[in-house]
Order: C-alpha cells, then sequence, then structure tokens
C-alpha cells in the first residue's frame, strides 16, 4: 500500500486510478520547489532511473524532433525543458498537465474532500518519471512512453520491469482502476496476486468503434465522476459502472 500525505498526516490511499500524463503542460513553476530525481512518492524507488533518462536528454541537448514528436516553438520548448531538468521549477503533477483528460477531470473545482481523495488515489505514469502521484512536484518535459532513445530503446520497455515491481509493491492489496492508454500500459504489468482487485477500462463509442481523441475527454470526466461518487474501493466500482456518457460505453476487463 502506498502511504500518503505530508509528514504529520499519513493516509493510505482506498484506492487508485491510473492516468496518462499530457503532451500539453504548463509552463513555469514554483523555483522553492525545484525539482529533483527523489522528488515525489516514488522518487527513492525511481530515482536511478530519472536519473539516466535525465542525463541522457542533457547529452542529447534535450532531444530532436524525431524522439520528442514536435516541431518549431514546440520543439524548442521542449529541448529547453528537457536540457534543464536537475532544479527545475515544478508544480503539481495536476497543475502540470494540461491535456483533454486532465481538463475535463478539473480537479481545482473538486470539494476539499474530493480533491483530498484525488490526491491520494491518482497515480500518473510517465516517460520521464515512471510514476508520479497527483500532488507529486513536476517539471517541465516532454519524453513520450511510447519513443525511442539510445541507449535504452522503447521507453516503456526501460520502465516495465523496475516500475512494475514498484507499483505492484505500492498497489498490494488495494483496487486499482487503470485508464491508461496502451502506451502507457505497456510500462507497467500489474501482480494480481498481489493487488486485491485490477479493472482495466476502456471507453468505446455505441457503435462499437474504438473511441479514439475524442475518448480523452469522457475518460477524464469518468475519472472525475470515480471521485465525487466513489469514497471506497466498492464505491469507486460501483461509480465505474454507474458512468454514464451519451457517445461513449464503459468496457471493464
Amino acid at each position: 500500500m502506498l502511504l500518503v500525505g505530508g509528514a504529520d498526516f499519513w493516509v493510505v490511499a482506498s484506492f487508485f486510478i491510473l492516468l496518462p500524463p499530457s503532451e500539453g503542460k504548463a509552463e513555469g513553476g514554483l523555483t522553492t520547489k525545484p525539482w529533483r530525481e527523489t522528488s515525489g512518492a516514488f522518487g527513492k524507488q525511481l530515482s536511478a532511473q530519472r536519473t539516466e533518462l535525465v542525463q541522457r536528454l542533457v547529452t542529447l541537448k534535450g532531444g530532436d524532433e524525431k524522439l520528442l514528436g514536435v516541431k518549431g516553438v514546440h520543439l524548442g520548448r521542449a529541448r529547453a525543458a528537457n536540457a534543464h531538468l536537475k532544479g527545475a521549477p515544478s508544480l503539481p503533477a495536476f497543475e502540470r498537465y494540461t491535456g483533454v483528460v486532465w481538463d475535463h477531470l478539473d480537479l481545482s473545482t473538486l470539494t476539499a474532500p474530493q480533491r483530498t481523495r484525488a490526491l491520494r488515489s491518482i497515480v500518473v505514469i510517465s516517460g520521464l518519471l515512471g510514476a508520479v502521484r497527483a500532488d507529486d512536484p513536476t517539471p517541465d518535459y516532454r519524453l513520450k512512453m511510447g519513443a525511442r532513445m539510445a541507449p535504452m530503446g522503447l521507453v516503456s520497455r526501460y520502465w516495465h520491469d523496475h516500475l512494475s515491481a514498484v507499483l505492484n509493491k505500492a498497489f498490494a492489496g488495494s483496487t486499482v482502476i487503470d485508464l491508461l492508454p496502451n502506451e502507457h500500459r505497456a510500462a507497467f504489468t500489474a501482480d494480481t496476486e498481489k493487488i486485491a482487485n485490477y479493472f482495466v477500462v476502456g471507453l468505446n463509442e455505441k457503435t462499437g468503434k474504438a473511441g479514439g481523441h475524442d475518448a480523452k475527454a469522457a475518460k477524464g470526466r469518468l475519472a472525475r465522476h470515480i471521485l465525487t461518487t466513489g469514497t471506497s474501493p466498492a464505491g469507486a466500482l460501483k461509480s465505474l459502472k454507474s458512468f454514464r456518457d451519451p457517445r461513449f460505453v464503459v468496457e471493464i476487463d
């Protein structure tokens, strides 16, 4: 189980929601809380892998168009961020990530108890960071889980064994709701003998087609629905099954 909270307040999350990061990220951050490889709930366990990735990105001067998958102004920003990660200004992950899923999850408008539940429960699977909790200090960066970077190769494969060991230990005895795309799911294999309940969730159109890009908004709404209506593992599963969307249906494996 993963203990979360400050030095004087430790609690155990009753369930976890796995989410992807966003390609779009807020710029800047708190210079008073610089990011380190050891930052956040998983920092100590994942610091060696984070350090290796950061050092490689520095060697590559932040990366090129092929590695980062962007051009022009976006490439310039991504390279600058990647080349200066150590000690970079940080934001909590839920403020750093600005993509469609996160916009529709909209943690800033939750009630205080709901937001506390969200910060306990959400774990983001990240190409650079491995795993971060929703309130973990997070730098501006760009490294997709599906990228290939020599000599590591496919980033998801680089992370897989160590990240799986860390997360399976953290999630032992808990309920986990996996809302990851396949690219990020490839970085982690759940040990269902350790994890009490593991649900892989997809959103497909009612016509039967795969959800595609538009399903990201529904995924954000689904995560929000779980966090606002489910207060326990059983409640989270009930919320998952009760979610209704005009276009998409939930499929649970």
